[in-house]
């Protein structure tokens, strides 16, 4: 089992964001679980990668050969795949994750959050995606979905879909517990 990590290369304004960072990575290793995440060894995502590489986890970065141009790569993974394009990344990162976790991070996170629960809606996938909140990070962000929900947008059940943990022990309980939902517009998703 792995999961797809999604958070900042930056670390943030909160010293509680890199100590749930740091817990996840070392919570998910020792639950056997591995981390799949953009292959940095800056911000956030860089001290995920390490906590879980110091705890005997399994690290797997996906990078793009521009950003790797760039020497923000992190050469003490597991395995770090170099591709082409930003959707080769993408891609290849939710084929190699179970599930979808959101740090705190800023743009890029939003993008690929809303990318894998938007594939998990339509039924491009059946795996749980879901938000750790770190200090109500993702309070501002949940309200807005609930007024996605409020004005017609998004059915209370595809709401429901996305899991919200307050620590990294919830979160592998939650992911432990995942029953996949009914596909948008079809039958149910693939395994």
């Amino acid at each position: 089992m792995r999961v797809a990590v999604f958070t900042g290369s930056s670390p943030g304004s909160s010293p509680a964001y890199a100590a749930a960072a740091a817990d996840l990575g070392q919570e998910l290793a020792k639950a056997g679980v591995g981390v799949v995440y953009g292959g940095a060894h800056v911000g956030l995502m860089g001290v995920v990668a390490d906590a879980a590489l110091a705890a005997g986890g399994e690290v797997l970065g996906v990078m793009t050969e521009a950003l790797m141009g760039a020497e923000i790569g992190h050469t003490g993974l597991t395995r770090l795949e170099v591709v082409t394009t930003m959707h080769e990344r993408k891609a290849r990162m939710a084929e190699l994750a179970d599930a979808f976790c959101a740090l705190p991070g800023g743009v890029g996170t939003l993008e690929e959050l809303f990318e894998v629960w938007t594939w998990q809606l339509i039924g491009l996938h059946g795996k749980p995606v879901a938000l750790l909140d770190v200090a109500g990070f993702w309070a501002p962000l949940l309200g807005l979905v609930d007024a996605q929900v409020e004005g017609g947008f998004v059915r209370p059940e595809q709401r429901a879909t996305l899991l919200v943990a307050g620590s990294a022990a919830e979160l592998l309980d939650q992911v432990a517990a995942w029953d996949p939902p009914a596909r948008k517009w079809a039958s149910p998703p693939p395994p």
